[in-house]
């Protein structure tokens, strides 16, 4: 039976998945920072740090200001601190670790060749060999940096190679990220040294029993969702997707839904719809409500494309450009940057939404300056 569902649900669904429209806690405990993890499922990672790690931002902008070392904890820790691990889960991601066994099968297809770019397949099979001496080389030595791995540092091969190795042992579960540096440098060891093992050596789950599962944690967490949106959440293939959405449907786990304008959709079970959701947020380029372009574009009427690889004269909006979310909908973007030798985050530009409500401008200043104050800034600097 197909559920029928407005747009305005759909959209209050979604929000109400993704953990907005609650209120924020006063002060942000470790207990907050698990249970939004496990709500989300994932934090993509990403390199780029105008106003702050990716994986940082989405926890702000669903719990307010905390203090992002707990995350670096559950992240990096070398005790049973940790909660997180790193793999590839919507592109390079921080996952919790009760999801390690149900990502193995990922694991395998790299270790087999079947999983990864071209370069990735080819060391699989033709140069293996060189792969296992970097790793024998960390399980002999300990934790190291990429950079140990340097030409200069081996005399074996060049950097660009030895990156490729690391990141087939990365991806074949060979190795994972055991801390970040400073700079935000991987420093890798042996899988089996850094997941607890009560995950490493949990059973693993078959092909289509982990598909099963994580196309129910994207449900979860997206609320209502098309079979793309929730095959793009954890990036699994079109075949195996479409067999796990039959077999949820078919347990009750997922519900179709009708949406006016929207293509085929599946409700999960324990999705609500809340009322008008009081919400006010900045959110990151990668932040999982609107990493998905089109999704974002069909819930919330908002054409979001991020710009950094754009020329500068070519962009429309600007090189950092965050999304403002108020009371369920999204109202304006901003293009801002962390000025931390002056301590100042600036605002380059900022555009409203045609039916921008009076209050957005107000409210955006305050959400900018509690993004401030959690950046540790001391003002924020309009240079619009």
């Amino acid at each position: 039976m197909t559920e029928r569902i407005t747009p305005g649900e759909a959209r209050r669904i979604a929000l109400g998945a993704q953990g907005f429209g609650r209120k924020r806690p006063e002060t942000v405990r470790r207990h907050h920072l698990t249970k939004n993890t496990g709500r989300l499922g994932v934090y993509q990672i990403d390199s780029v740090n105008v106003v702050s790690r990716a994986h940082y931002l989405p926890a702000f902008s669903r719990l307010g200001a905390y203090d992002r070392s707990m995350l670096d904890q559950m992240a990096w820790a070398r005790n049973s601190r940790r909660r997180l691990f790193e793999y590839w889960g919507h592109a390079a991601s921080l996952i919790p670790l009760e999801y390690f066994p149900l990502m193995r099968w990922r694991m395998a297809r790299a270790d087999r060749g079947e999983e990864g770019y071209r370069a990735l397949r080819r060391i699989a099979t033709e140069e293996r060999h060189e792969a296992m001496a970097i790793l024998e080389r960390i399980r002999n030595e300990g934790p190291l940096p990429a950079s140990a791995f340097e030409s200069g540092n081996t005399g074996w091969w060049e950097w660009s190679q030895s990156k490729h190795y690391l990141e087939w042992l990365f991806y074949a579960g060979h190795v994972t990220t055991a801390t970040r540096l400073e700079n935000f440098e991987r420093v890798y060891d042996l899988t089996e040294r850094v997941i607890p093992a009560e995950y490493y050596d949990a059973p693993v789950p078959s092909e289509a029993e982990a598909h099963r599962a994580l196309i129910e944690i994207s449900a979860r967490a997206l609320g209502i969702a098309t079979p793309g949106e929730l095959r793009d959440y954890f990036r699994l293939g079109p075949a195996e997707s479409k067999a796990a959405i039959a077999e949820l449907v078919e347990a009750g786990t997922l519900i179709p839904g009708s949406v006016k304008n929207w293509p085929e959709a599946y409700l999960h079970r324990d999705a609500t719809c809340p009322a008008r959701p009081r919400t006010r947020a900045l959110l990151a380029p990668f932040d999982p409500l609107v990493w998905e372009r089109d999704r974002a574009e069909r819930i919330f009427g908002f054409r979001y494309r991020i710009e950094i690889y754009v020329p500068e004269d070519k962009r429309q909006y600007g090189y950092y450009v965050l999304p403002f979310l108020l009371n369920g909908h999204l109202v304006a973007r901003v293009d801002v940057k962390a000025d931390r030798a002056g301590s100042r985050l600036l605002v380059r530009s900022r555009h409203f939404e045609p039916k921008a409500p009076a209050e957005t401008v107000e409210e955006l200043d305050a959400e900018l300056a509690d993004l401030a104050e959690w950046l540790g800034l001391d003002e924020v600097v309009m240079e619009c």
